[in-house]
């Protein structure tokens, strides 16, 4: 096995084993997560949930900030601050509300009936899904994501089909020897 082959595995082992050992973090009504799912119950209130690769599911109370990155954020209770969601979907269930702004990148949003959104709700690269009783404080600003995959596809594509046809000349070539 080369050097850099060795490096890059080690480093990946070791990646994976502090992955697996992580505890969650718990400071000050703070919940931090790596790799298991955020829960907050109907009754229970929490400050801030930061999730990476997991969900966060809220029955209850966030008076703080909602952030996950590779997972999910389903409110059926209250959010009181911002909630932010990289490469994952955000879902609020009827009558739930969320204190500042929602902001989405690369996943959907849904939103119920009687769901508030006190400030600014900002999905890139994804969609969003709004009962018409859905109410905003703020802009409401949605880019598709076929404006960021739409370019790199073509490009791709582009690609493919210059090397599909210079190794078909590179055959035809070969062929012509024989």
């Amino acid at each position: 096995m080369s050097r850099s082959i060795r490096r890059i595995f080690g480093v990946a082992l070791l990646a994976l084993s502090f992955a697996i050992l992580a505890t969650p973090a718990h400071a000050a009504q703070d919940v931090v997560h790596f790799g298991s799912s955020i829960d907050v119950g109907p009754n229970e209130e929490i400050h801030d949930a930061v999730c990476f690769f997991c969900s966060v599911n809220v029955q209850g109370t966030v008076n703080g900030d909602i952030v996950s990155f590779f997972g999910s954020v389903r409110i059926s209770g209250h959010a009181r601050h911002d909630v932010v969601d990289f490469f994952g979907d955000v879902k609020a269930a009827d009558d739930s509300s969320i204190g500042h702004n929602l902001v989405n990148f690369f996943g959907s949003v849904w939103l119920g009936e009687n769901v508030s959104v006190d400030r600014d709700a900002v999905v890139m690269f994804g969609s969003m899904h709004s009962a018409p009783t859905a109410t905003f404080g703020g802009d409401r600003v949605v880019e598709p994501g076929w404006i960021f995959w739409g370019p790199f596809l073509l490009i791709f594509g582009g690609i493919y089909f210059v090397a599909h046809e210079i190794r078909g000349i590179r055959r035809r070539r070969f062929m012509r020897m024989y």
